[in-house]
């Protein structure tokens, strides 16, 4: 999906993956949706098991591209009208020059007046080049195919870009068909494993795209599987990375400085895998992360803070502190099934270093009905997520949660 402003007016896109369509509709003042337009594929069009599309903003319209998957791979471009009606422009079939086969990412550069635009192909193994007219008509300026040493092109998947000074850089990343283990969705079989990493090219005023540099993944990053990339802050001199990683189940952060060199800054272990579920936020003076995933029983949407990494807490380790308070129609037996499975926690989560819990005996009278409390340690930051999202964890509140009256938590640093 994609939302974009259309001559004074709201509109959301949608590509309809299993309805072979792209659906219109219009962002209305209270946040409703209203339908104006749908167009299903064609022998002309290449909008099959479509996934990913893209506004292009020229000076007198504005475009709407496409990317076709599996059975359709190609490119198509449609005007979008001031109503929200789609007519199509041009498409562009995939062939064994483009990569446009399995167009996950894309994205648009424009470079002394000239609109550029890029795609990956997931199932190709490459990106391209295009240049996009006035008109919405749009032709290949060059291709980047993957290869078996210092490329990391197979299963391309996120794609944007980033302008630092006076040059234009396009970064890639890429889900390694390794991972894939459905049988026959991966159409070229042939491929060779050398690692993961992120992909930066540097884009000339023709539109061409050229290798410039890459992060390769090692024992201190968490790359492998990378399904999304967005741009946290950009400035003249440096950009903020956030990817995320479906295999790695990580948000690795990075530094793409003025001469396109990636770094790695830091990265948080979610504890789920993360598919198209991240999304970059500015609010205020404040950068956020808002994840999802592609678990069916995860049914969470969480929300980072970045900021500084805090050097007072080196040393030390993280206590979490959970206290219950029961109903009082709760059995005894129920209570104590609640229990055995939190007790058990330390026996299904590695990150956990320490477990410990106990009844109260507090003689003060202050406890407010909180009678069972447990005490967890973790090493850092990175171990508690992997605790807060494991599958284990998330069984056990499910179990305990009909029973609670209150949930009292808090964490706190101290010393080993």
């Amino acid at each position: 999906m994609v939302a974009d402003n259309i001559n004074g007016t709201d509109y959301l896109f949608v590509a309809n993956k299993y309805g072979d369509a792209i659906e219109v509709y219009k962002i209305m003042d209270d946040g409703a949706l209203e339908q104006v337009f749908m167009i299903h594929d064609t022998e002309e069009i290449y909008i099959g098991i479509g996934i990913t599309l893209q506004v292009v903003h020229m000076n007198n319209a504005s475009y709407l591209f496409a990317g076709g998957l599996e059975e359709k791979p190609g490119l198509s471009c449609f005007k979008i009208e001031d109503d929200g009606k789609l007519t199509h422009v041009q498409s562009m079939k995939d062939d064994d020059k483009v990569h446009t086969d399995g167009i996950i990412g894309m994205f648009v550069h424009k470079i002394d007046g000239k609109t550029f635009l890029f795609t990956g192909g997931f199932q190709d193994n490459g990106i391209s080049s295009f240049r996009v007219y006035e008109n919405g008509k749009f032709k290949n300026i060059n291709n980047i195919d993957d290869n078996d040493t210092d490329r990391f092109l197979t299963g391309a998947y996120p794609v944007t870009g980033v302008k630092l000074g006076d040059n234009h850089y396009v970064i890639v990343g890429h889900r390694h068909h390794k991972y894939y283990a459905r049988g026959g969705f991966i159409k070229k079989t042939d491929f060779v494993y050398h690692g993961d990493a992120v992909s930066v090219f540097k884009v000339n005023k023709k539109g061409e795209l050229t290798p410039h540099s890459v992060l390769k993944d090692n024992e201190n990053t968490k790359l492998q599987g990378q399904t999304r990339i967005e741009i946290v802050s950009v400035n003249d001199k440096e950009a903020i990375l956030a990817v995320g990683t479906r295999d790695d189940a990580s948000i690795q952060l990075c530094k793409l400085n003025e001469q396109g060199i990636l770094s790695p800054i830091n990265y948080l272990e979610t504890g789920f895998p993360i598919y198209y579920g991240l999304k970059s936020l500015k609010i205020n003076d404040d950068y956020f992360l808002v994840a999802g995933s592609i678990e069916w029983g995860f049914r969470k949407i969480v929300a980072y803070k970045l900021g500084r990494k805090d050097s007072s807490t080196s040393g030390k380790v993280l206590r979490h502190v959970v206290s219950f308070k029961f109903k009082k129609d709760a059995s005894q037996e129920k209570i104590d099934e609640v229990i055995a499975s939190f007790e058990n926690l330390k026996n299904e989560i590695p990150a956990i270093k320490e477990l410990e819990w106990g009844l109260n005996n507090s003689t003060e009278g202050l406890s407010n009905g909180f009678n069972y409390c447990f005490t967890l340690t973790f090493n850092d930051e990175n171990a508690r997520e992997i605790y807060v999202f494991h599958k284990t964890h998330l069984i056990a509140q499910k179990k305990a949660n009909p029973l609670l009256d209150a949930i009292f938590v808090i964490d706190y640093w101290t010393s080993n």
